[in-house]
């Protein structure tokens, strides 16, 4: 009766074991029930988790995906163009500029450490007034007009570089106005003069023209001031400035051809340098820029104006070589006409040169250049 009193006892434990187990009481009753049936194997359930979006494959880029993506990390980079010229306009510059240096101490020794350039200087200043016509005398331009009007020039250049806000050129042109004043006041009394022949004309150093200096300088400092819209126009004024004074004062017997011709070629190295110096503000406005079709017709013809007058008075010295050496009479008119022609020449040439700089050194072609501004967006109520 133990055993079966007990049992009563044992069945609620059972079950309540079973009730805790979660009902694996009856699973392991019938395993126990059928001996050849093996026991059950369980797992837990794991997460089912998706494949990350980087393990599945990709396509590989195409030309025109690589393409896309250099452009348009490229134009994300800001335009070093917009910050400074190229870097080949800068040199281009700086060999112009000593070019001009080399022709402008070449026509000085060739024109006054020589016996012909020193007997050619004295034939072409004696007799410039009798040979050549009286309206190249220009009413005999008198000191004071020709500083004025050439201080005026000055002035309006850097006013015009101050309206644009052009503050890097404003600077440029206050150092270039300042070393080409300075080459006109130093060099006159520091290059010698010996006298190797005899002269009508005054025997002391006339070399550079102060005058004729004064005028390049005034006529290439508006041409680099003014918008692309006027380049053209001051360039052409510059050099029929600069031309007029510089056949004056020969005609005047205030200076010789080589004094003008060499004061012109300084004034263009010190503008050619200036312009290597270019910076943001010395530009053009970025979304301005464009390529300028009076700058190029205007750079051409000044620039082929000016080797062929060069050319023609070079062949004209030529000609009249053989009476340089005596200072013959008949050797007068030649060298006069070549004396003009080299006046014409150099200022034609150098205006052109510094004309076609300034615009590559002010306005090349960047991208924003190229494309313009943005337009602007449509206005409400407009049709």
């Amino acid at each position: 009766m133990t055993q079966h009193e007990s049992a009563p006892e044992d069945e609620p434990r059972a079950n309540g074991s079973a009730n805790a187990s979660g009902g694996s009481a009856s699973s392991d009753s019938v395993a126990a029930g059928d001996a050849t049936t093996p026991a059950a194997q369980w797992a837990p359930l794991e997460e089912r988790r998706e494949p990350h979006p980087a393990s599945a494959p990709t396509a590989a880029p195409t030309p025109e995906d690589q393409l896309s993506a250099q452009i348009d990390a490229s134009l994300a980079q800001p335009d070093p163009l917009a910050l400074r010229p190229r870097t080949s306009s800068v040199v281009l510059c700086a060999v112009f500029g000593v070019v001009f240096l080399g022709v402008a101490a070449a026509v000085y020794w060739l024109g006054v450490h020589t016996v012909d350039g020193q007997s050619y200087e004295d034939l072409a200043i004696m007799n410039f007034a009798d040979t050549m016509p009286a309206w190249l005398s220009f009413g005999n331009l008198k000191s004071g007009l020709v500083i004025g009007v050439s201080l005026a020039f000055g002035a309006v250049a850097m006013l015009v570089a101050a309206a644009r806000k052009r503050w890097w050129l404003l600077g440029q042109l206050a150092v270039f106005a300042a070393v080409a004043f300075a080459a006109a006041k130093l060099l006159k009394p520091l290059l010698p003069r010996p006298l190797l022949v005899h002269v009508e004309s005054s025997v002391n150093n006339s070399a550079p023209s102060g005058h004729t200096m004064l005028a390049a300088a005034a006529g290439l400092m508006l041409l680099a001031a003014v918008p692309r819209a006027w380049r053209a126009c001051a360039a052409v004024l510059s050099t029929v400035f600069t031309s007029i004074v510089g056949v004056s004062v020969i005609y005047d017997r205030w200076h010789r051809p080589v004094d003008v011709v060499m004061s012109v070629c300084i004034a263009g190295a010190c503008m050619m340098f200036a312009l290597a110096c270019t910076r943001a503000s010395g530009m053009d406005r970025t979304g301005s820029r464009a390529s300028s079709p009076s700058v190029q017709i205007a750079a051409t013809a000044l620039i082929t104006l000016g080797l062929c007058a060069i050319a023609y008075g070079t062949y004209v010295l030529w000609q009249v070589f053989p009476g340089l050496q005596y200072a013959s009479a008949w050797a007068a008119p030649g060298a006069c006409a070549a004396a003009a022609a080299m006046v014409v020449g150099f200022a034609g040439l150098v205006n052109g040169m510094v004309l076609m700089m300034r615009q590559i050194t002010a306005a090349p072609l960047t991208r924003l250049g190229l494309i313009g501004e943005p337009p602007a967006p449509p206005r409400k109520g407009a049709a």
